[in-house]
């Protein structure tokens, strides 16, 4: 199966969609975020994402806070959180240079207001992946959804995708950590293959909040085709997603890594133009190891395999012991089947 994000397939068969997770790491300046854009398209990404935050919409004010965060949540999306006329310049710009523009609403009202500035999908973060109303609203839409699944059961994954699945939206589930940064012992990335067969009527992604590389190069290899990691333009800056973000030097070669991936992950097993060479010396052919003179019947102790492989294969070993040599063989020759009858 595959689903479209704007003018890209995503399935098996198609390039990895890999996504530069901006998240509020602009701190709310524009031209951080518009150079954000760029800086990701520069380093190959399909889509850079963006976070539609109304606070009041999504949180009461006195939440718990997270180890990952320097002040109360609410209060940081207060000060930074962009406008819907911000995202729609954002939209516009993302457009102009040429990559996706991506938001995340994180409460239904930040959907409908995205709806009116025509995003082509949706991404819901692991926060509301159990909230089945507000996404079945969302699907109600009708564009492709793409749910990230971190710190959630089984049991949750299999409700939404089932509520998601019935309202037949276009469907993606992104493996994921919800911990800033995670440990490696709990990265368990053979959920990954589970997931594969688990929901067969979604794409099968990896959103990724370790520091570098190595996991996303696993989940590529597991089976993930959608990946998403957070950047930042610079480590010093802060913010809630500032221990989970590389730079955009790391995040190119992120992409690297997954595009040599990509070309790499074939279900081929052919021998291929630049082996063919190869087999030429590195094969083994049979070569004499005594002197064998004319009429004299082959033993395995005359023969024995030696490179290059442009003489008899040694495999068919069987079919000259016991033959006759016809012309007199020298010591450390390759065998032909001329010299045999």
């Amino acid at each position: 199966m595959t689903i479209s994000i704007g003018n890209k397939k995503i399935g098996l068969g198609q390039p990895f969609y890999i996504i530069a997770e901006a998240a509020d790491n602009h701190l709310g300046n524009m031209e951080r975020a518009k150079e954000m854009a760029v800086k990701a398209k520069a380093a190959g990404a399909d889509a850079v994402k963006y976070q539609h935050h109304l606070p009041d919409e999504e949180m009461l004010p006195n939440i718990p806070m997270s180890d990952n965060f320097e002040e109360p949540l609410y209060e940081f999306l207060k000060k930074y959180a962009l406008t819907l006329e911000q995202h729609k310049e954002l939209k516009k710009y993302c457009e102009e240079i040429g990559i996706q523009y991506m938001c995340t609403p994180f409460s239904l009202k930040a959907a409908q207001e995205l709806e009116t500035i025509d995003v082509d999908f949706y991404k819901i973060g692991s926060g509301e992946m159990t909230d089945v109303p507000t996404l079945e609203r969302i699907a109600d839409f009708g564009k492709p959804m793409i749910v990230s699944t971190g710190m959630c059961t089984y049991e949750e994954i299999d409700r939404t995708y089932k509520a998601l699945v019935a309202k037949k939206v276009p469907l993606a589930l992104m493996y994921c950590i919800s911990e800033y940064p995670p440990v490696y012992e709990d990265c368990n990335l053979n959920v990954i293959l589970e997931m594969v067969k688990r929901y067969p009527e979604a794409i099968i992604g990896q959103s990724d909040h370790t520091p570098d590389p190595y996991t996303c190069f696993a989940g590529a290899a597991l089976g993930a085709l959608i990946f998403e990691k957070h950047v930042t333009l610079d480590h010093a800056l802060p913010g809630p997603d500032r221990d989970v973000s590389i730079d955009f030097s790391e995040f190119a070669v992120l992409v690297d890594g997954l595009r040599k991936i990509e070309k790499a992950l074939v279900n081929t097993k052919k021998v291929h133009d630049k082996e063919t060479k190869i087999r030429e010396w590195a094969f083994r052919s049979l070569v004499s190891v005594s002197r064998i003179p004319r009429g004299t019947v082959i033993s395995d102790a005359m023969i024995w395999s030696k490179r290059p492989g442009i003489g008899i294969p040694s495999w068919r070993m069987k079919e000259v012991i016991g033959k006759r040599a016809k012309n007199d063989i020298e010591r450390n020759t390759l065998i032909s089947f001329d010299d045999i009858e």
